[in-house]
């Protein structure tokens, strides 16, 4: 163990039971030689060059070097301990100080002939400690790891890389491995050397370009780093790309950790695959965790946030990236620990608790993943071990225009493995239920912001990258078949074809992919005033000529209420009451259109400031005590019924990718600003969804209907009174007349509130 002359306030002290020895010079003379106990021969001086190399951190076989090894006439033991005034061997019946070779290496032989089972006894100015010899163990990674991590193709890759609590050869530890293969040499450091990792170097286990140490003694909760000898012979201390747990932000130290959650959600997992994602009802609530009531820790939001969901009847949470990243202006979306949950509102298992609290509540979870890209970090994934790794060779190819960060190299295939075993490990270790894959477009095209010259065509000189659309297809093909009842979400923002399509018939294999068209469009559509809308009604139409080319989410998310775009009603025009009555109208509108539905927190009631991380959603405006609290929750009120409605009718949700499950009634009543169509359940049962853009109301609008429905009802009208609407619709059932229109040959003669959305079903 080494000391350090102090310690930052982020680096707590050593979880080791080994105490802080009298700091020394780090370039101190060798000490004089000591006198052995009797019966230790001096060994065999080691070669300059060894001795060098092992000093300076840039050997790839210390073990080799140091701990018990047979020789001629013995066993020759060695041991680095900087700082160390002695060090004895201690077994049964042995007790042998080592001859001070300086530098901190001790030696001896003793006249044995096999190795024993022994220890270490380290004195230093002020105590002693015993310790087990890490470099007396075999190898902690097997064979076949250490064959899947060559080929590429380790689905469960945390469990052989990274730093894992473990039993090896009857000994307690934690074995520390590391995928650097330009490095000269790796050492471990950590609060448990005091940050100055000379006696722990790693020994290369190959052409893998894995690095691995067993530290007997280290367990949960201990902060490490590794410290990477550069192919210049510079160093460099890392962060662990695999840690599955950090210290809180700024600070950026790895720390060792196992679960011990025990999971309640069996129920849950067992019956989450029975029906398809895209025929089942699917409802998501969009939340940035950090933010969604701030300052709360996981466990506290596992008291409140699945109460609120399954309140407002959503199906399904997606949570912002929540894997940890330094900077929480990015809200998760630039990522340095791509296995640990972030560490600012609790531990891994605090996050698992959250989760399981979810599924109890009957709330599936859905976690936003970034795979295009990673920061610069110099303690992170930039460079790692001196030389391009994680990101592209090509300087072209790794930096990303937009982002100031880096693109993943998805050609390499240990890159592709860390990303694709991410993938699965937040499915598998934390009973996810979903992945939004984020900005898969910027993936996709080698051409993305990138201007004429910038950038190569691909080997058949297109602009796609081949290489990401590979790793895409594996990812999801590996999703799939490890985790039943899972789903993979694209945002994919262009008319790439296929993104929802299986991989074994040419597509990229997703679930599901936010329909951006749809979003942009209507958005458009609803911001202009109601006399101006008639030139824009394709907008609202425009939709159904493409909406069964894929499996499609319809998303009004964090992206669209922030930086200057305005909250959702804000971007409504007119008066305070047109603004929500039209938030109302499209919220709707957007429940019954084909396709699943996201809403961002705050906009379910109508929040009028525009969304900041530093203070998440306005919840004084749901206090009583506000004059206006009635206004926002009655749009609450809304939501939770469109939810409850929407849950309850097939014709909503069952044929969401069938476009036998739609029928247009009234496509182009522009200058009404009405839009009316069918949605039909796997039986045909139909709904009729009628939305007027409109501030008038519309008294014996007409509309074409099935004559199959012997009488029609309201089982939902955005204007009701109790939403904060003017209380127009159709109370009574609505019986057809034999008039023509349309192309049916009855119909409803029926009065539209203004602004409004009104749903009708057979009675």
């Amino acid at each position: 163990m080494t000391p350090r002359p102090a310690r930052s306030s982020s680096e707590p002290a050593p979880r080791t039971a080994e105490p802080a020895p009298a700091a020394k010079p780090a370039k101190a003379p060798p000490a004089p030689r000591r006198a052995a106990s009797r019966g230790v021969r001096p060994a065999p001086a080691l070669a300059a060059a060894d001795r060098g190399r092992l000093l300076a951190g840039g050997h790839h076989d210390p073990h080799s070097l140091l701990g018990a090894h047979p020789v001629r006439g013995g066993v020759a033991f060695r041991a680095l301990r900087p700082y160390a005034q002695a060090v004895t061997v201690l077994g049964k019946g042995l007790r042998a100080e080592l001859h001070d070779d300086g530098d901190g290496l001790f030696s001896g032989v003793l006249p044995l002939r096999e190795i024993p089972d022994y220890t270490l006894l380290v004195t230093y100015e002020d105590t002693e400690i015993e310790v087990h010899d890490p470099y007396r163990f075999l190898p902690s990674l097997g064979d076949l790891d250490l064959h899947l991590i060559g080929e590429g193709r380790h689905e469960e890759l945390w469990t052989a890389l990274g730093a894992r609590p473990m039993v090896h050869q009857g000994v307690t530890g934690t074995r520390f491995t590391v995928w650097a293969p330009n490095a000269q040499g790796v050492r471990v450091t950590g609060d448990f050397t005091y940050w100055d990792g000379t006696a722990h170097p790693m020994r290369s286990l190959g052409a893998t370009g894995v690095w691995e140490l067993f530290l007997p003694g280290v367990g949960d909760g201990a902060l490490y780093k590794f410290d990477i000898m550069r192919p210049d012979g510079s160093h460099t201390l890392r962060a662990d790309p695999m840690a599955q747990r950090t210290e809180v932000p700024p600070a950026n130290a790895s720390i060792v950790t196992e679960s011990h959650h025990v999971w309640r959600d069996a129920a849950w997992m067992a019956r989450r695959a029975e029906r398809p994602v895209h025929e089942a009802p699917f409802s998501v609530y969009e939340v940035h965790l950090a933010s969604w009531r701030p300052r709360l820790t996981y466990r506290q939001l596992a008291d409140q946030l699945p109460a609120y969901v399954k309140d407002l009847g959503f199906t399904h949470v997606e949570f912002l990236p929540v894997a940890e990243h330094p900077f929480g202006g990015s809200w998760g979306y630039q990522v340095t620990g791509f296995y640990a949950p972030t560490s600012r509102m609790g531990t891994p298992d605090d996050f698992r608790f959250l989760i399981d609290a979810l599924h109890e509540a009957g709330i599936g979870v859905l976690v936003d993943w970034v795979p295009a890209h990673f920061p610069k970090d110099d303690w992170a994934l930039a460079e790692f071990d001196g030389r391009t790794l994680y990101e592209h060779e090509d300087p072209a190819r790794a930096e990303h225009p937009d982002w100031g960060t880096l693109e993943f190299d998805y050609g390499r295939k240990e890159v592709r493995n860390f990303l694709v075993a991410n993938a699965t490990y937040w499915c598998e270790e934390f009973h996810v239920d979903g992945l939004r894959v984020d900005a898969v477009a910027s993936m996709l095209y080698l051409d993305y912001s990138r201007e004429h010259g910038e950038w190569t065509p691909n080997e058949h000189g297109g602009r796609e990258n081949l290489d990401a659309v590979a790793f895409l297809q594996e990812m999801n093909a590996t999703v799939y078949r490890r985790c039943p009842g899972v789903v993979t979400i694209a945002e994919e923002s262009t008319a790439w074809d296929g993104v929802t399509r299986p991989t074994d018939h040419g597509g990229l294999g997703f679930g599901l992919k936010w329909n951006m068209g749809w979003m942009h469009d209507s958005l458009g559509y609803v911001q202009h005033e109601p006399v101006h809308r008639k030139y824009h009604h394709s907008e609202m139409t425009f939709s159904m000529v493409y909406a069964y080319s894929e499996n499609y989410v319809l998303p009004i998310s964090h992206d669209e209420v922030v930086h200057g775009k305005r909250a959702l009603v804000s971007k409504m025009p007119g008066d305070w009451w047109q603004q929500r009555a039209t938030h109302r109208a499209y919220l709707g509108f957007m429940w019954a259109h084909p396709g699943k539905q996201l809403l961002f927190m705050g906009q379910e009631f109508a929040q009028g400031a525009e969304w900041s991380e530093g203070h998440g959603p306005d919840w004084w405006l749901l206090d009583p005590s506000y004059s206006a609290e009635s206004d926002h929750r009655g749009v609450r009120d809304l939501v939770r019924d469109l939810n409850a409605v929407y849950a309850a009718q097939p014709s909503l949700w069952e044929r969401d990718t069938d476009p036998s499950g739609f029928t247009w009634v009234a496509g182009d009543a522009a200058e009404d600003n009405v839009f009316a169509f069918l949605r039909h359940d796997a039986a045909g049962t139909p709904l009729l969804s009628i939305s007027n853009f409109s501030p008038v109301v519309r008294a014996e609008y007409r509309l074409g209907v099935p004559e199959s429905v012997g009488a029609w009802g309201e089982v939902l009208n955005t204007d009701e009174l109790r939403y904060g609407g003017s209380g127009v619709g159709n109370p009574d059932p609505l019986k057809p007349e034999p008039v023509p229109s349309h192309g049916q040959p009855v119909s409803l003669s029926l009065t539209l509130p203004p602004l409004g959305t009104v749903w009708l079903r057979g009675v």
